[in-house]
């Protein structure tokens, strides 16, 4: 079957970690363009990549038919909306858009053009997630009452010369971070309906939010749990970074999925093991079985970014479902920004009203 012929839009830091890994060691996918505006990094590792100084040269290709747009975020609506009305297939790095208003309009072209949308929630394939769902949908922890959602990061100092620390081009750990954490918890959970956000900037000479606190009141697929994401980059001792409680027991998980520190030590994802944890970082799981309370380390599913590119893969070449379909995602840009409502106004912010739903 025809391969898919595409083109990366930046090789920075996500080009070089999270997409060309991906696209290049999938068989069904050819790389054929990167745009580097003033640079050569890719040429060492993918030499059969053409280089390209500008958008309008991955735009205008007629050989392209993908289009990744991992632009700084300010970006994403404008470049996204050229390479659509273009006439080509697009994913957009997370954060999806800056606005509501912006990803409305670009669905909509989308729709109008017959072109797949997709948006880069690669943390849909963190081997925890993974796990938390296997626990949650097996019942092991009884009835869930409470979800932690955390990520804990370290730099006391303001990166220098970075679009994501002067928020010049967007940037801030609510539409970084929060953009992950957040599409996990809708997905588990169903949206919120309500936001109780605090959002800080909390380092010295920040200019970026750099910590988050959101509680999901009352999501429509689990009204009773207590749903609570955090994060922030003054955590040198690191919290769980899941932290489950239900009726009959707890599910604590600390550290990160390991795929993304593999691929920037240059490990290409199909290798064997990709993805799987050592048993002493698998979480810990205390609940009771079968009248009998057990309390030992459950196993962490394997992570596999991959599974995005396959998917996009089997929706343009198979005709399935898009896992990662910008209108579904939207609700990650709804929930910000209410973040940022509720942060301002220093109350709660409803989305809508339970009631009205049934």
């Amino acid at each position: 079957m025809e391969t898919i012929n595409t083109g990366i839009t930046a090789f920075g830091m996500s080009g070089q970690v999270f997409h060309a890994p991906f696209i290049s060691t999938n068989p069904h996918f050819k790389l054929c363009k990167i745009l580097e505006r003033n640079k050569e990094l890719s040429k060492e590792r993918y030499p059969n990549a053409i280089i390209v100084r500008s958008f309008d040269e991955l735009v205008h290709d007629p050989e392209l038919e993908l289009i990744i747009i991992n632009t700084p975020d300010s970006t994403h609506y404008k470049y996204a909306r050229q390479a659509l009305e273009a006439g080509k297939n697009i994913i957009v790095e997370k954060p999806f858009t800056s606005t509501v208003e912006q990803g409305e309009k670009l669905i909509a072209l989308a729709k109008d053009r017959g072109l797949m949308l997709s948006v880069y929630q690669n943390r849909r394939w963190d081997g925890d997630y993974l796990t938390v769902k296997e626990i949650l949908s097996k019942g092991l922890l009884g009835r869930l009452v409470e979800f932690e959602s955390t990520f804990a990061r370290y730099r006391n100092f303001i990166k220098p010369d970075t679009w994501k620390e002067t928020g010049k081009s967007g940037g801030g750990l609510t539409y970084n971070l929060g953009s992950h954490l957040i599409d996990q918890a809708i997905q588990l959970f169903g949206m919120p309906e309500a936001i109780y956000a605090e959002i800080d900037t909390i380092r010295t000479n920040g200019k970026v939010d750099d910590y988050f606190l959101i509680h999901f009141i009352r999501p429509l697929l689990a009204p009773e749990v207590k749903v609570t994401l955090k994060a922030s980059y003054l955590m040198r001792e690191a919290e769980p970074r899941f932290t489950l409680h239900g009726t009959l027991g707890s599910y604590v998980k600390y550290g990160v999925d390991n795929q993304e520190a593999a691929l920037m030590n240059g490990t290409l994802p199909n290798q064997l093991h990709w993805g799987e944890e050592k048993p002493k970082e698998w979480g810990l799981l205390h609940t009771e079985m079968n009248g009998i309370e057990v309390r030992k380390k459950y196993p962490s599913i394997p992570g596999n970014y991959g599974g995005f590119y396959e998917n996009i893969y089997e929706h343009l070449r198979l005709g399935e479902p898009l896992k990662t379909d910008a209108r579904d995602i939207l609700n990650v840009i709804k929930v910000i920004e209410a973040c940022y409502e509720s942060q301002t106004k220093e109350q709660t912010v409803y989305l809508f009203r339970n009631e009205d739903m049934v």
